[in-house]
């Protein structure tokens, strides 16, 4: 079976994309920071008859992202690594001129500087690989710019760029940067809690990504929507 690391996977978008994965007979290692939020997901996706590892930790720490790829290398590989995990930098969102540098910072290690951690870690188990993906969550702030949204949409940005030069430098992996678009998630409600309208279950944007998964386009970015209308 093939197996799929997923970051941020206790709820929102990554625990979505880890169900409908878990229903396909996917293998997976999943990784959050609440233990006991990541336990209830582990035990659900385990009803599926698939092999769940869940291992609590932040995806900042070296030893952590180490011990998610090793849980995947018992499984026989890696064939697909989603760094969907990610920080605000400011909850709720604010302007740059108060934006504190330090959440920038946290926001940059864990979008940024920990998604390629992660890729390094698993790059020779993925280019082993017979269909080697890797999916990075960006978001419309990277491409937009929106009041508030600076640090995190700065840090989402660079996300992307990383993503399309790995797409270049390694040309036998599919590499997409997904924008999955406005979600009712807990991040969404963090950063924007005044915002009353309703948002998309994120299970209604996993559709998108399987197709990814199922037509294996090119590498570059694409956004969920459009994924979505063109099926």
């Amino acid at each position: 079976m093939p197996v799929a690391i997923i970051t941020g996977a206790s709820k929102g978008l990554g625990r979505a994309l880890a169900e409908a994965l878990a229903a396909r007979g996917w293998d997976l290692v999943l990784d959050a920071r609440t233990a006991e939020v990541l336990a209830r997901t582990e035990a659900a996706l385990a009803a599926h008859g698939t092999r769940v590892t869940a291992l609590p930790g932040d995806v900042t720490d070296p030893a952590h992202r180490s011990g998610l790829v090793a849980a995947a290398w018992k499984y026989g590989g890696v064939d697909l690594l989603v760094n969907n995990a990610s920080a605000l930098g400011a909850e709720p969102l604010a302007r740059l001129e108060g934006l504190s540098l330090e959440g920038l910072r946290r926001a940059l290690e864990v979008n940024v500087v920990a998604a390629l951690g992660l890729v390094q870690e698993a790059l020779p188990l993925l280019r082993e690989s017979e269909a080697g993906a890797v999916i990075a969550v960006s978001s419309d702030a990277a491409a937009e710019a929106y009041e508030t949204w600076g640090g995190y949409g700065a840090s989402k940005a660079a996300l992307d760029h990383l993503a399309a030069v790995l797409g270049e430098e390694e040309p036998a992996l599919r590499v997409w940067a997904v924008d999955p678009g406005d979600m009712a998630t807990d991040l969404y409600a963090a950063a924007v809690p005044d915002d009353e309208e309703p948002r998309p279950d994120p299970a209604s944007v996993v559709p998108a990504f399987l197709r990814l998964l199922d037509e294996r386009p090119a590498s570059g970015r694409y956004g969920a929507p459009s994924l979505l209308e063109g099926r």
